[in-house]
């Protein structure tokens, strides 16, 4: 078995699949022209499209997704690690956390264009896949892991620094990029011995398409709901609103804390 082989792509297949214009437009946004084009080729390969065609020419961005998933989170912690010497673990943990969540994934994505030019099957394509965060931040992910392979650390260092760290401030500052659930654990654990419970109260739509509706609780009482494309999203969603109760309630009084601790 060849070393192409093995990592799931024939370089011998044309990638002719994605139209020029495009090919060459999505390398010019991502500052990298691939040596190799057939990496870019399955990096914008979807499950839904290599499952349902038979003459799609690559496997989907999965095993490149999860290569790149670990090259860009320790692109993300060296850079914070190196410059911000006075930040603990737990606010360095926060911040790379939201510099590579999926909304900012999903976000670069977008700009980049990969949206446009990612491979769908007809069906997920007709249940707006192409705009769906997961799937557009994962092939993102994928491709940095195929900037990875076809020219080495530097190359996808060099793609992070343009993407995400020269852009670090102005994603930090974004309030939708925020992880609330996170912030919502850390405010209830810093004031009760109660965490968070998330409980799916309605699913709705096809199996392709499913709507989400979640409800956020400490102890009995649902401080929050909300809904999304996704459970994580609605977990989200409903955590914000959890915040936003909690928000009004006296930061130095611990009854509502007790009441529900059932002291």
């Amino acid at each position: 078995m060849s070393a192409f082989s093995f990592l799931g792509f024939n370089p011998r297949v044309p990638t002719h699949f994605l139209k020029k214009r495009i090919l060459n437009k999505i390398q010019e946004k991502l500052g990298h022209k691939f040596k190799r084009p057939e990496l870019l080729g399955e990096a914008l390969s979807h499950r839904s499209y290599t499952q349902t065609d038979p003459k799609a020419p690559f496997p989907s961005y999965e095993r490149l997704e999860f290569l790149g998933d670990s090259v860009l989170g320790m692109a993300v912690a060296d850079h914070l690690f190196r410059r911000f010497g006075e930040m603990g673990e737990g606010e360095l943990t926060k911040t790379k956390a939201i510099l590579v969540n999926v909304h900012t994934l999903a976000r670069i994505s977008r700009e980049i264009g990969i949206n446009k030019a990612v491979k769908l099957s007809e069906e997920e394509e007709r249940a707006g896949g192409r705009e769906r965060n997961s799937i557009i931040a994962d092939c993102l992910e994928a491709v940095i892991g195929a900037i990875f392979l076809d020219s080495g650390i530097r190359a996808a260092r060099k793609f992070i620094h343009a993407h995400f760290l020269k852009n670090m401030v102005d994603i930090l500052n974004d309030q939708s990029l925020r992880n609330y659930k996170g912030e919502l654990l850390e405010l209830v654990q810093a004031k009760s011995i109660l965490s968070p419970r998330y409980e799916i109260l309605k699913t709705e739509g096809p199996d392709h398409m499913k709507k989400f509706t979640v409800g956020v609780y400490l102890g009995n009482k649902k401080i929050g709901s909300g809904h999304g494309l996704s459970k994580k999203e609605a977990e989200q969603n409903a955590a914000k609103k959890g915040l936003e109760k909690l928000a009004k309630v006296d930061k130095q009084n611990l009854d509502f804390f007790h009441k529900l601790e059932g002291k």
